[in-house]
């Protein structure tokens, strides 16, 4: 069934035959949603290890979560798999009731158990978007006391301390706390790895489409799920095709041999503005461009070398040339739209000031280092033209390209100099970027939080105590404050070089509608489309 890895049919398998620009047919199929993107970020299926781009929006149209929101009001919060909760009176604690009467793809039917599972499971995987829920206090060791069903369908979520409602209800809008079905992904237990080595490339959701297949650098084919709770999807199946090179897509999409191109670059979109038969789509996302430099690094971890790099980077030029119509200068973790965000852009290419930096550090003459790169155009170009400027002021950046997985897990494993990060937030409130820029718990090899600190080794005690705060704190202007107050910090010493906010940008053919933008890549939907 749909919950298998097999061999696509021989329909679907001709949509795939290749990635070249070559025609196929005169037009897409009008049951089947054609995309073509850049997906060699993906790592996992598993929504307790989902942790990038490509493989986050898969999964907000295949499964869902507990909670959910309006994508074009992110404070209309609402149930998804839950009907309702409340909140004990001193705030430690919040009951949920789960609607009854739904079923997975499977035919199984969703309950609390399902809805514990999920949870205590991701937690005890331990995977790296695990911190989303161990922050309230669960470890793999006591989670099964802290979140608890209390019938078919209702359990407690207990808390160690009366966190803000509204920080918990988005933390569980976010992918790792999406509902599986416990039946199916026991039944692919082995030596008690809850599922693991199994969903990662398998299916056990709930969502408007199933996975259906996934071939890595190649293929991702969704299918509708016919027993979604909600409205059934007109597409019959929604496939991703991998195309990395930005012009192939455009031609593809002029052609008529995808519906919607992803990864289109500046050129592209200029050339499509004229094009008769295609319409352009944006939105703004919360997703920043940033370099993060590695303290572990003898040269990056000089205070003033960290802040003469953020004068390295010539802003302006980059986000209306390279990144044209894709992004805006932004210099603070926290995207515009957040609580206490701050849009100030202090820094601009300024070689002189960075030589002075670098004279007070006593590298008046530069070093050399490497940046490890993700090979597509846009990253590439811009590693390029950030080389030519730190140049400037003797930084030699020996450039290190690789593909998405490849880059992801050296930077994981915090072995990188610097790398050229794309950072997308895991839920709708500001500690969803503080606890990742501007905390870090345990700065040890083995720590179990990893956060973006982390991998850059940066040891910020005082900065984590000031986020550990800001998340209790009942009044919206004082907590708002304290994020003003962390983002400018952060400006000043972190050695985070954060230059730009997304903006997402699609072009599609002129007969698809329904294609749903949100201010994260989960919340991208296109369970309405029709063509």
């Amino acid at each position: 069934m749909i919950h298998r890895r097999t061999l696509l049919t021989a329909t679907v398998s001709a949509l795939m035959l290749s990635a070249a620009p070559v025609t196929l047919w005169a037009e897409t199929p009008a049951d089947t949603l054609i995309q073509a993107w850049t997906i060699d970020d993906i790592i996992s299926l598993d929504p307790a290890e989902i942790f990038e781009f490509t493989a986050s929006e898969i999964a907000g149209n295949t499964y869902e979560t507990l909670i959910g929101y309006d994508p074009k009001n992110v404070a209309d919060i609402f149930g998804k798999v839950a009907e309702s909760w409340e909140i004990s009176e001193d705030g430690k604690t919040i009951s949920f009731k789960v609607k009854e009467g739904r079923s997975f793809a499977s035919g199984n039917p969703i309950t609390a158990e399902d809805v514990v599972f999920s949870l205590t499971r991701a937690v005890k995987l331990d995977k790296s978007p695990a911190f989303i829920l161990t922050q309230f206090g669960f470890t793999p060791e006591t989670v099964d006391d802290l979140i608890v069903q209390t019938g078919d369908y209702s359990f407690d979520f207990k808390m160690d301390k009366p966190y803000a409602p509204t920080l918990v209800l988005y933390c569980l809008t976010a992918t790792v706390a999406m509902v599986v079905d416990k039946k199916l992904v026991m039944e692919h237990e082995v030596d008690g790895d809850f599922g693991y080595e199994w969903l990662k490339v398998n299916y056990a959701g709930s969502g408007p489409f199933t996975i259906r297949e996934w071939r890595a650098n190649e293929v991702v084919v969704l299918e509708r799920n016919e027993n979604y709770a909600g409205d059934k999807p007109a597409m019959a199946r929604a496939i991703y095709r991998h195309i990395p090179e930005t012009a192939t897509q455009r031609l593809l999409l002029q052609q008529g041999d995808i519906d919607i191109a992803r990864n289109l670059a500046a050129e592209d979109i200029a050339a499509l503005k004229q094009d008769p038969n295609v319409t352009l789509e944006a939105g703004v996302k919360g997703s920043i461009y940033y370099m993060g430099l590695n303290q572990k690094n003898e040269f990056l971890s000089k205070p003033q070398v960290r802040q003469a790099m953020k004068y390295l980077v010539d802003y302006q030029t980059i986000a209306d040339t390279i990144m044209a119509g894709k992004v805006e200068v932004h210099q603070a973790f926290l995207p515009k739209g957040f609580l206490g965000a701050v849009n100030d852009t202090p820094f601009s290419l300024n070689v002189e000031k960075a030589k002075e930096l670098l004279a007070e550090a006593g590298v008046p003459e530069g070093f050399t280092v490497t940046m490890d790169t993700r090979n597509t155009p846009e990253i590439t170009a811009m590693g390029q033209a950030i080389q030519q400027t730190m140049a400037m002021a003797g930084i030699k950046l020996e450039l290190i390209p690789g593909d998405g997985g490849q880059t992801l897990t050296k930077y994981r494993a915090r072995n990188h100099d610097i790398y050229i990060g794309r950072w997308g937030p895991d839920y709708q409130d500001p500690h969803t970027n503080a606890d990742t820029f501007a905390r870090n718990p345990d700065n040890s090899d083995d720590a179990a939080s990893k956060p973006l600190a982390w991998r850059n080794a940066w040891d910020i005690p005082e900065m984590t105590a000031k986020a550990d705060a800001a998340v209790l704190e009942a009044d919206a202007d004082k907590r708002a404050q304290m994020y003003v107050e962390l983002q400018k910090e952060s400006m000043e010493t972190s050695p985070f070089v954060i230059m730009f906010q997304e903006i997402e940008v699609l072009g599609e053919r002129n007969n698809v509608k329904g294609f749903v933008m949100g201010p994260s890549f989960n919340d991208n939907s296109f369970a309405k489309v029709t063509k």
